[in-house]
């Protein structure tokens, strides 16, 4: 195409050259640079591509998006815009045709609760027959192929690339985590969802390289709401009027466990129970239609109450998108998150759950909500990753020793430290509580130890790493998933 009908969906300057001139592709990474495609400068925390314009146009490029005042290179196009990555999102549209508009789409903000109502819909949406794409903290999702992300949401040529993929592969639904980081880097710009769902703000990601304040935090988890035809929005939380207050969404549809005192009805969840049975750990609640009174009784196939707040945000939305409740229901029984809350292996003998809880806060909040079901011992397998803060050590050693039966310490990614020194240093807040705990370096024996030393009615958690599929020790990543080391230890255990 040319330049011109590269630019038409942004404002922008010619500050020289022919817009006329010929693009095939458009580029950010300066190694990716090649004749015929459009290099838009970025300014990063680290690098600035305006600085090399000079080096790039010496690859052959010739047509040049920047944001500030360059030196221009001689012969070549280039055009200002205010944002340069706004201009790369639009131009990356461009590229691909915008692909999320051939697809259903959702997307999910919120300071928790992201990964698991995306992949609470993704069953819904497969149990009801239906192909979808998905886009988040575990990777970009095509059918079985899973492809690693950096981000949450990825850079928008990368997101618009994945978006192109999932409608070439026949995906009729896309799910998406939208981060607010990614709508504060323009990650986003340019797409507009049939669906937003906010699940919850608590303050998180304030800091130099993320957001300024919990009010800019806030500003832009709101911004789902002015890029969704439809918005659903947990009205539990206590920010929830500061969430809506600017949306532009045509519709808003309220969840939660409350009755709806906004003027918003929606869905209301209720009459939660905890169950534990050979082969299923998970809650059952009730969630009544508050527009036609209608009332679904359902089992959630993840444990703890709190999902049940993140299942209700899921059966909403597929509701509003007219699914039917034999799949809601069949869905949410049958849903598994790889690493959150995952059940790795369940029989009368013990209970054994997966998660990615790596701090304090996380871990105690797991450990509570495990306790609900009153297991004989609650058992908990882990370490702390080397050369980050000691104090998340040694909090995880105090929470341990104060909540957990006993405590098995052993590596977690010891990265550059000695994992004998980093369970030392958990053992040093662990021992005063006067909780049990044994020792073991190696991840695969102490989760072989953990099963082979299992009492009948024993819960343990396997915690910290999650769906992580590699272990960091010296620099060097093997592989390694909690999950796959739980089947194996069952198999030669003879469980």
């Amino acid at each position: 195409m040319k330049l011109r009908d590269w630019l038409k969906d942004l404002d922008y300057e010619l500050l020289q050259g022919d817009l006329d001139t010929e693009a095939e592709d458009v580029v950010y990474d300066s190694r990716k640079a090649q004749p015929g495609t459009i290099f838009v400068c970025l300014k990063g925390t680290r690098i600035d591509s305006h600085g090399f314009i000079g080096d790039v146009a010496a690859q052959g490029v010739t047509a040049f998006v920047v944001e500030r005042d360059v030196e221009l290179p001689e012969g070549a196009t280039v055009v200002r815009v205010e944002s340069s990555r706004h201009a790369l999102a639009m131009l990356s549209g461009v590229r691909f045709g915008n692909p999320i508009r051939r697809m259903i789409s959702v997307g999910v903000t919120g300071t928790k609760g992201k990964t698991t109502t995306t992949h609470m819909i993704k069953a819904i949406l497969e149990a009801a027959g239906k192909k979808v794409g998905m886009i988040g903290t575990t990777g970009a999702v095509i059918g079985d192929q899973v492809t690693p992300t950096v981000n949450t949401t990825p850079e928008s040529y990368t997101l618009q690339e994945y978006l192109y993929k999932m409608a070439e592969a026949g995906c009729e639904y896309v799910l998406m985590e939208v981060s607010s980081q990614g709508i504060k880097m323009h990650r986003t710009d340019g797409l507009f969802f049939d669906y937003g769902v906010f699940t919850n703000i608590t303050p998180d990601h304030i800091g130099p390289d993320e957001h300024a304040d919990f009010d800019e935090y806030l500003y832009y988890k709101s911004r789902l709401f002015t890029m969704c035809r439809v918005g659903i929005a947990n009205r539990d939380d206590e920010h929830f009027q500061g969430i809506i207050k600017d949306r532009t969404c045509e519709t808003l549809c309220t969840y939660g466990t409350e009755p709806d005192r906004e003027g918003f009805p929606g869905f209301l969840g209720g009459q939660v129970r905890c169950v534990a049975e050979p082969g299923f750990v998970g809650t059952e609640f009730d969630v009544t239609d508050e527009r036609d009174g209608r009332r679904l009784e359902l089992r959630l196939g993840l444990p703890g109450a709190f999902n049940v707040s993140n299942a209700l945000a899921a059966a909403s939305v597929c509701r509003a998108m007219g699914i039917s409740e034999e799949a809601v229901s069949h869905g949410l029984e049958h849903v598994r998150v790889n690493g959150r809350m995952e059940l790795a292996y369940s029989s009368e003998k013990c209970t054994v759950i997966i998660d990615y809880a790596h701090n304090a806060v996380s871990m105690e909040s797991l450990l509570k909500t495990l306790r609900e079901y009153h297991p004989r011992r609650l058992v908990c397998v882990f370490g702390s990753g080397g050369n980050r803060s000691k104090d998340r050590r040694y909090s995880m050693g105090e929470i341990g020793g104060k909540m957990a039966d006993l405590c098995i310490l052993t590596a977690d990614n010891s990265r550059y430290e000695k994992t004998e020194d980093i369970i030392a240093d958990i053992r040093s807040r662990l021992e005063p509580t006067g909780g049990a705990f044994v020792e073991i370096p190696d991840r695969r024996e102490a989760i072989y130890y953990s099963l082979s030393h299992a009492q009948p009615g024993d819960m343990i958690a396997i915690i910290g790493k999650g769906h992580e599929d590699y272990q960091e020790i010296n620099g060097v990543r093997t592989h390694f998933l909690d999950r796959e080391v739980v089947e194996e230890a069952v198999r030669d255990l003879g469980l």
